[in-house]
């Protein structure tokens, strides 16, 4: 009797419990909606995420890349200006030599008598001239090293 009576009761529990499986895996299409429209709401939410980060990172680029390309040109303009102060000092110089030149020339031939005074008087202008080109020179390298 026992069987008997035990055989129905675990046919109902089987029955029972197969049953609360089949309900609980059961999703109506308004679920399954609902979770894909989460779903791809998550996805667009990590492309902006993405692509925010992706300007975020081209705009550093950029800035760098500006930032670069300006070290470039104050460093070629420094070495345009060294190089333009360099070239007033080897100017002044040869300046500085021709006037030697000059009033070797002029003492020689005033010493030995072969010079005219229009002749003298031509050097002389000449060193006049070289020793204002000096002066305008030793003004323009002023400028250039307070540039510096």
């Amino acid at each position: 009797m026992k069987k008997i009576f035990l055989i129905p009761v675990l046919i109902l529990a089987f029955s029972f419990n197969s049953y609360a499986q089949e309900t609980e895996t059961a999703e109506t299409p308004v679920e399954v909606a609902k979770e894909q429209q989460a779903q791809k709401e998550k996805e667009l939410k990590e492309a902006k995420k993405e692509q925010k980060e992706i300007r975020k990172n081209e705009k550093e680029l950029k800035k760098a890349e500006k930032a670069r390309k300006k070290a470039e040109k104050e460093a070629k303009k420094s070495q345009k200006l060294a190089k333009s102060i360099a070239s007033k000092r080897k100017s002044i110089d040869k300046s500085e030599a021709k006037i030697v030149k000059l009033q070797n020339k002029l003492t020689k031939g005033k010493s030995k008598g072969k010079l005219s005074p229009v002749d003298e008087m031509q050097l002389n202008n000449k060193v006049n001239k070289l020793k204002l080109d000096i002066v305008k020179d030793k003004e323009k390298l002023a400028k250039l090293e307070r540039k510096q």
